[in-house]
């Protein structure tokens, strides 16, 4: 026979880590995680559901955080203000987890590599963008009705998309990163300066 009582009544799992995560971070830090990933306009309220707290606290916050450039604002249409995380910050994080996990040198290779990757597609499709490969395909499909045309791998065609992105994103890192090292030796050339 077994001595235990009865099993405790469930709880819900997500109720109890959203508790917990309540009373282990401040409002602030609830709202800039939920606007972190929240890339299509929200209300104020939206965010305070998601994190926890009242629309007030949320807009409060949300303006501290449009005021340091981390959301952007745009005017909803009934005239209410609405929050996105603002391209901006997610270029500037992309770009300092790039620099914390590949060396400058390194870097400018990687850079060299894709813009050599770019020209090769450019050169095989004769166009600038994959956006302009698809509308050139697209006018060859309407005025050469009668004869087939060549159609691109749609793969193809993301993997060009997806390789322009990481350029821009290799290039912002590489000017922050040069950026940071023009700081760096400002501010060691100043405190090594020694009054002779």
């Amino acid at each position: 026979m077994n001595d235990r009582g009865p099993p405790e009544e469930f709880s819900d799992i997500n109720e109890v880590v959203g508790e917990e995560w309540e009373s282990e971070t401040t409002p602030y830090e609830r709202i800039r995680h939920v606007v972190a990933h929240t890339y299509s306009p929200v209300s104020a309220a939206e965010v305070a559901e998601d994190a926890r707290t009242a629309p007030k606290t949320a807009r409060k916050h949300l303006n501290t955080l449009a005021d340091e450039g981390f959301v952007e604002t745009t005017t909803g249409e009934h005239g209410g203000t609405l929050y996105r995380r603002s391209p901006e910050s997610l270029v500037v994080e992309q770009a300092a987890d790039i620099l914390d996990h590949v060396s400058t040198d390194e870097l400018v290779t990687r850079i060299q590599e894709m813009r050599a990757q770019l020209t090769e597609y450019q050169s095989e499709f004769g166009v600038d963008s994959p956006a302009e490969l698809v509308v050139d395909q697209t006018n060859q499909i309407l005025t050469e009705s009668d004869s087939p045309t060549e159609e691109i791998d749609p793969e193809t065609i993301r993997e060009w998309k997806t390789l322009r992105r990481n350029l821009a994103f290799a290039n912002a890192a590489l000017s922050i990163g040069n950026a940071e090292q023009f700081v760096d030796g400002d501010r060691r050339s100043t405190d090594d300066s020694v009054p002779a």
